[in-house]
């Protein structure tokens, strides 16, 4: 149907869909891009150098790294593990642990970082006990790591599950049968089957990490050269009037999504492929 659809239709609704198309992600897309490219070079490239060599600047971008790294090493040990969890066993609780996965998703992350303020700020009984023991999370990096792990954990887990559903658990029931333990099956069964499912969890999460705003604004601080992020730090040297130095920053987060987005396409082929050819194994057995 879908065939006889497209050669049917007339050649200016073809063309003016295209067009439209083209029209939407020129204006919204690459429009926007070459404004902070031009923006980011407008003095050439020694201003740009100066504008990134920045102390403030460089702990920016280390300090973002870093966040998305506990982030993600956090979110892989768990989105691994719900995945597996989800996907091999039934027990009470299946539907409300998947609506949990989910809730980063229908929650602002302004709201998240609300959340944590309201949790662990002096106001409460558990922020007073972390204050009399000297233990800062809020307006630090602790707090930072705690939101941006809230908003990017259910991409893991989302991304592992229907993978690891597609390759199915007989190769796992027969190393168990064999012989194998639990880990020696995980390693070396499980974990080659789904690793390009969870290498795009992780993709997703790495780049929703580093250019995570709402969240983090709320508990950051946002305190020059000790808790700004690079989203943080674009903001303020906007606001500071210093427009150049913000668009450096913004076009090192944009190269940044231009890797993952190459990184994210290869590794959506690999996925398909897998998929493929576990229907494949699966119609012949």
């Amino acid at each position: 149907m879908s065939s006889r659809m497209r050669h049917d239709a007339p050649w200016w609704v073809r063309h003016l869909l295209i067009l439209a198309a083209l029209a939407f992600a020129g204006v919204l897309l690459v429009l926007p891009i070459l404004n902070v490219l031009s923006e980011a070079f407008a003095r050439g490239l020694s201003g740009y150098w100066t504008a990134l060599g920045d102390p403030d600047t460089l702990h920016a971008v280390f300090l973002t790294c870093f966040v998305a790294f506990i982030a993600l090493a956090i979110n892989l040990v768990f989105g691994v593990s719900a995945a597996w969890a989800l996907t091999r066993y039934e027990f009470r609780g299946k539907s409300l642990l998947v609506t949990l996965i989910d809730l980063p998703f229908s929650v602002s992350p302004v709201v998240s970082g609300l959340i944590y303020v309201l949790t662990l700020g002096l106001q409460t009984k558990l922020g007073a006990w972390l204050h009399e023991h000297d233990i800062q999370i809020l307006f630090a990096t602790p707090g930072i790591v705690i939101a941006t792990t809230f908003v990017t954990f259910p991409f893991v887990a989302r991304e592992t599950m229907p993978v690891m559903e597609a390759v199915g658990a007989d190769q796992e029931e027969a190393a168990l049968t064999l012989g194998a333990s639990g880990w020696q099956t995980f390693w070396m069964v499980t974990l080659p089957n789904i690793k390009w499912g969870v290498i795009y969890g992780a993709i997703l999460c790495g780049s929703r990490a580093m250019g995570e705003f709402g969240a983090v604004s709320v508990v950051a601080g946002r305190v020059s050269g000790a808790s700004h992020t690079m989203s943080l730090r674009v903001e303020q040297l906007y606001q500071d009037f210093q427009i150049q130095a913000a668009f450096t920053v913004a076009s090192l987060l944009l190269f940044l999504a231009v890797v993952t987005l190459v990184i994210k396409s290869v590794v959506e082929w690999r996925i398909r492929k897998t998929l493929e050819e576990s229907s494949r194994k699966a119609d012949v057995a």
